[in-house]
């Protein structure tokens, strides 16, 4: 499935020169005693999201509700109600499903203004997703989006337009869709928005983009065996372990997250939130940053590589030699660019990734490469659970609570207040 190394060194070695063994094996000791607790208990909830689990039969369900109805999907959801399922669905944007699916997950009134210019009301389905059914720009954009379709021809029961995922219990995103009459799937309320990529949350918008929710959970569920089997040497544990000590011990206050595959790009905002979300409190944390290769060669790389060296570099890359569109040999020779005859694009990335590492290597930074087998299914959920699964093992280390957001709830709080000060026209 994946795979993580450190180029040509090995970590061991690269430990040695930095003069870290010791701190990291200090680390890497309480990160495993850690993911054996967890372990012991079954796992956190978000990663035992099984294959034959009894929600995989209502997804099902509402998925082809959807496909038989709608040539648009509009997802409704901000940050984890949105973002991973976005990172999941982005490898089937040329080859799968029937029904387009779009996320405004930022409240922006000039993006509603031009989605609603673009789709057809009477073939258009709205999930609105909120685990707390309380969230203001999820339920801002569903009113608007019920005026609008109210306001086109639509089907002559207006609730078959929406369905909703929440939590149980009374909160008004739950009764606006049974005054609706529309299916409501349950939230799990035991994983948090962030942590909800696997759950009915990211799975049933795979579900509608002809993707297989079966696949991404098995894919998970390989990577949380190896994690169990052997928290020693699991992608998720070394990663927080060195994480940690490059944090405490060389100043490392910011993780870099650079896949170089178009379709990861929504990965990394994924991976963003995930990560500042839950580590950043109480003064601690470090900072994620995003970049897609080979594009950000030409604009970040400059800071990365002569910057200050205050960040760990994790790769996340895809054999590609041989793949992709091969350069005409005459073409290129015509030109000037031998180096180019008879390569492909894939030729071509790869060794763009390649000597970016070793450049950054040379410079002194901390490399991983992640080196996944292709794009599929079972190798996105893989690695959805094995960074969830770092980053809660990270939050242990640090000494911190990685599914609160206290500090998200203030601005919530006072959103609300200038709401409610605001003068009507």
């Amino acid at each position: 499935m994946f795979s993580y190394s450190f180029g040509n060194q090995s970590l061991e070695t690269l430990l040695e020169a930095a003069g870290l063994t010791a701190a990291f094996n200090a680390n890497l000791e309480k990160a495993v005693t850690y993911a054996k607790g967890l372990a012991a208990d079954g796992l956190l909830p978000f990663a035992r999201q099984a294959a034959d689990g009894p929600d995989m039969e209502p997804i099902a369900q509402a998925a082809a509700r959807i496909t038989a109805n709608a040539d648009d999907l509009i997802v409704l959801g901000t940050g984890g109600s949105s973002l991973g399922a976005q990172a999941a669905i982005a490898i089937a944007r040329f080859n799968k499903g029937t029904v387009r699916i779009h996320t405004p997950d930022s409240l922006c009134p000039f993006e509603m203004d031009l989605l609603f210019k673009e789709l057809e009301p009477r073939r258009t389905h709205v999930l609105a997703v909120s685990k707390s059914g309380t969230t203001a720009e999820t339920l801002a954009q569903l009113l608007a989006c019920r005026a609008w379709i109210e306001a086109g021809a639509h089907a002559a029961d207006l609730g078959d337009h929406f369905t909703f995922i929440t939590e149980p219990g009374d909160r008004p995103l739950r009764t606006y869709g049974e005054k609706l009459g529309s299916p409501i799937l349950d939230h799990p309320t035991d994983v948090g928005g962030r942590f909800s990529v696997l759950t009915n949350v990211g799975m049933l918008p795979v579900a509608v983009s002809g993707l297989s929710v079966r696949a991404f959970r098995e894919g998970a569920k390989e990577v949380c065996d190896n994690f169990i089997a052997h928290p020693e040497t699991a992608t998720a544990v070394v990663g927080a372990a060195l994480t940690q000590t490059l944090n405490e011990h060389k100043d490392i206050t910011q993780v870099l997250i650079m896949p170089y595959a178009e379709s990861l790009r929504a990965f990394t905002r994924w991976h963003g939130q995930l990560w500042a979300e839950s580590l950043g409190k109480d003064g601690l944390g470090t900072t994620p940053i995003r970049a897609v290769g080979p594009v950000d060669q030409h604009s970040q790389l400059q800071l990365f590589l002569d910057g200050p060296n205050d960040k760990f570099c994790t790769f996340v890359t895809i054999p590609s030699y041989g793949k992709g569109p091969r350069i005409d040999p005459a073409e290129a020779k015509a030109y000037g660019l031998d180096y180019m005859a008879g390569r492909t694009i894939g030729d071509t990335v790869t060794c763009q990734s390649r000597a970016t590492q070793e450049t950054l290597r040379a410079k002194g930074r901390t490399v991983r490469e992640i080196v996944i087998d292709g794009l599929s299914e079972q190798n996105l959920g893989g690695l959805f659970v094995s960074f969830m699964l770092e980053t809660v093992v990270t939050a242990h280390l640090m000494g911190v609570n990685a599914f609160d957001q206290p500090a998200v709830e203030e601005g919530k709080i006072l959103t609300r207040q200038y709401l409610n000060e605001l003068d009507i026209e």
